[in-house]
């Protein structure tokens, strides 16, 4: 469970790391979606691809063979590349009043459940500040 509510305070629990506000100190809660980046994968291509084409132009390299290397270093970037089929990095964002910002990143199969209990905060936060100026009208 990610997130456990009692009367007067939220408690976040995501693998060792815990944390617990009050309903009043929440100011945003949600989940960021962002795209992986493939920065080492690509600089490593275009190094191999450049130093491919120095052998090829530039040296005197007989029987080719630069290509056994160039092709084994292709086939480990396309494994590391590929790997891993999930696009996209999940991470819980908590901001509170004092304007301190709590960044968890989440499995890629955790975000589900996640998302429903923080929609079930949502909900409930919503529903206690509903009661709160139905009271003060």
């Amino acid at each position: 469970m990610f997130i456990t509510l009692t009367q007067d305070q939220v408690q976040f629990q995501y693998g060792s790391k815990r944390w617990q506000y009050c309903f009043n100190e929440i100011t945003e809660l949600g989940l960021l979606k962002k795209k992986k980046t493939y920065l080492l994968e690509n600089g490593v291509f275009t190094l191999t691809t450049a130093l491919a084409y120095y052998c090829m132009f530039f040296s005197n390299l007989n029987d080719l063979y630069y290509i056994g290397p160039t092709i084994i270093v292709y086939a480990i970037l396309i494994i590391l590349r590929f790997y891993n089929t999930f696009e996209f990095d999940y991470y819980v964002i908590v901001k509170d009043v004092y304007k301190k910002e709590i960044k968890v990143k989440i499995k890629v199969l955790d975000r589900q459940e996640i998302g429903k209990q923080i929609d079930e905060f949502l909900n409930l936060n919503f529903n206690r500040l509903l009661k709160k100026t139905n009271t003060k009208l």
